[in-house]
């Protein structure tokens, strides 16, 4: 196990009642739980978003923490968030990565690997 390791688990949601396909909006929202299952606490200072709609337009979030909090994560401990992401298509990706800092200093970052946002049925 290596001192500096979190685990990124995703949930992803249609939000139906807040997107307007007439006008092309689709509306997400992700539930992303984060656990520090290193071996020293940490904390995530940043995140990187990489989001690519269905017609491959991408567009790059940067910002500090996720919904206005940097989680300081014992080990063993976890932090559950929820946010949104609209697109302009019934599909897309996201991917990224957060930056962390552990208690003895050292800055590392934990890859978030790529999920799927679609409306139900869009994918066969």
């Amino acid at each position: 196990m290596s001192q500096h390791q979190f685990s990124v688990h995703v949930r992803v949601r249609f939000v139906a009642e807040q997107s307007d396909p007439a006008s092309d909006l689709y509306l997400f929202a992700y539930t992303i739980r984060v656990e520090n299952t290193g071996e020293i606490p940490a904390q995530l200072l940043s995140r990187h978003w990489i989001i690519t709609d269905g017609n491959g337009k991408v567009e790059e979030v940067r910002g500090a923490g996720v919904v206005g909090e940097q989680p300081r994560l014992a080990p063993g401990e976890a932090f559950e968030y929820t946010s949104g992401c609209p697109l302009s298509t019934p599909y897309g990706t996201m991917r990224g990565s957060y930056q962390c800092v552990s208690a003895d200093g050292t800055q590392f970052e934990v890859p978030i690997p790529e999920f799927v946002l679609t409306v139900p049925r869009v994918l066969h």
